[in-house]
């Protein structure tokens, strides 16, 4: 039986993974430009410097557990489903051997599964699935504000890691993505505007706090 949903699901997979490794690259990099005034540790903590109030600063920090376990969960999902496609591969050698790669031979969509298995593959794709449009884009925004430690300043940087790592899995893929993926960078993009203007508002308010407090007449 042809199974959409399983090839779908592979697209999802592909480039939510390639998206996370993008957005750890990147950010990577940032943090190596900022080696010599920013300490790595887990966690984002407020750490008031010994200054005057209006000089503290917010020290924001990469959730090292949080990103440990995002990845390991990433790479147990990545495992399990490449264990799935070798066993359809290893029944369906013809097919395979037209390909050039396990992606390739996904996209062309010229393979069956079993019920059972195409059952799992659509459960996994649901709203309420593990490859769902939800999961996914919330997986991919948690990854990104633990990278940054929830940094408001580095919101843009990892919207455009996102969509570099979106592209990468266009390419990977070898031909348009599947709607359930495009679906799911549109919410992955709502969420970093969502992020982006609830930063405008805490920074507008703490600058109203801020010009309150040294305002005498106030």
């Amino acid at each position: 039986m042809s199974v959409n949903g399983v090839t779908s699901n592979q697209a999802a997979t592909a480039y939510s993974y390639s998206t996370v490794e993008n957005v750890k690259a990147e950010n990577t990099a940032t943090e190596n430009t900022k080696a010599e005034s920013t300490t790595v540790e887990s966690g984002a903590v407020y750490e008031p410097s010994n200054e005057t109030a209006s000089t503290a600063k917010t020290t924001y920090k990469p959730d090292t557990n949080l990103i440990n376990k995002l990845k390991a969960d990433a790479d147990a999902r990545t495992a399990q489903l490449r264990s799935l496609v070798e066993k359809m591969m290893t029944g369906q050698a013809n097919a395979y051997g037209k390909a050039n790669d396990i992606w390739s031979f996904l996209s062309s969509g010229n393979f069956t599964v079993d019920a059972a298995t195409k059952k799992q593959a659509q459960a996994d794709i649901a709203e309420d699935g593990y490859w769902g449009v939800a999961q996914t884009s919330d997986r991919i925004i948690d990854f990104a504000k633990a990278l940054t430690g929830g940094d408001p300043d580095k919101i843009e940087d990892m919207r455009a890691a996102f969509e570099k790592g979106f592209k990468k899995a266009g390419a990977t893929w070898g031909r348009s993505l599947p709607d359930i993926s495009q679906r799911t960078y549109d919410a992955v993009m709502e969420k970093f505007d969502k992020m982006a203007e609830e930063a405008k508002k805490t920074t507008t308010t703490e600058a109203t706090k801020t010009a309150a407090s040294q305002d005498p007449t106030r």
